[in-house]
């Protein structure tokens, strides 16, 4: 049996800080590397793909909400027009195409009702929690992350 190399992944990714209208902010907890916590992430499928389907694909995959329902209408998907350069962490860059060390993120905020039920892939993430604002910024390991929920009040 043959084993299909993964496509590298493409240095272009989204990031959606996922909040209620009281500020309180959802974090998960990477399965990787348990202790870091962060909004959702994920790259591109590929080069063509809109950014906004990009984040909702990858808020219905690590969450399971579903950016388009009635509780979770498109408009709530808002493109915050932020966005952060950075270096890809070295234990991540070999999936990557050689010679790759940044990433461009783009924010996104996306507007949930309270009680929002959440169902993580638990191949991705260990755990979740709501948190206001400034506690869940404090509680990212990322930077850009820290950084992208700190402006959340400038957005709602």
């Amino acid at each position: 049996m043959t084993h299909t190399p993964r496509p590298p992944k493409i240095p272009e990714s989204v990031l959606v800080v996922i909040h209620t209208a009281a500020l309180d902010v959802l974090l998960i907890e990477r399965a990787d590397k348990p202790g870091y916590w962060q909004s959702v992430t994920g790259s591109k499928d590929r080069l063509d793909e809109p950014l906004r389907e990009t984040a909702a694909r990858e808020v219905a995959e690590e969450t399971g909400i579903d950016v388009g329902s009635a509780a979770v209408p498109q408009e709530c998907l808002r493109d915050w027009a932020l966005r952060n350069v950075y270096e890809i962490y070295p234990v991540w860059r070999h999936r990557y195409a050689p010679g790759v060390t940044h990433n461009t993120e783009h924010v996104f905020g996306l507007r949930v009702p309270p009680g929002t039920v959440v169902t993580l892939n638990p191949r991705e993430h260990l755990q979740h929690v709501w948190l206001p604002w400034r506690e869940a910024a404090d509680r990212c390991f990322s930077p850009s992350n820290a950084e992208a929920i700190l402006q959340l009040p400038r957005f709602v």
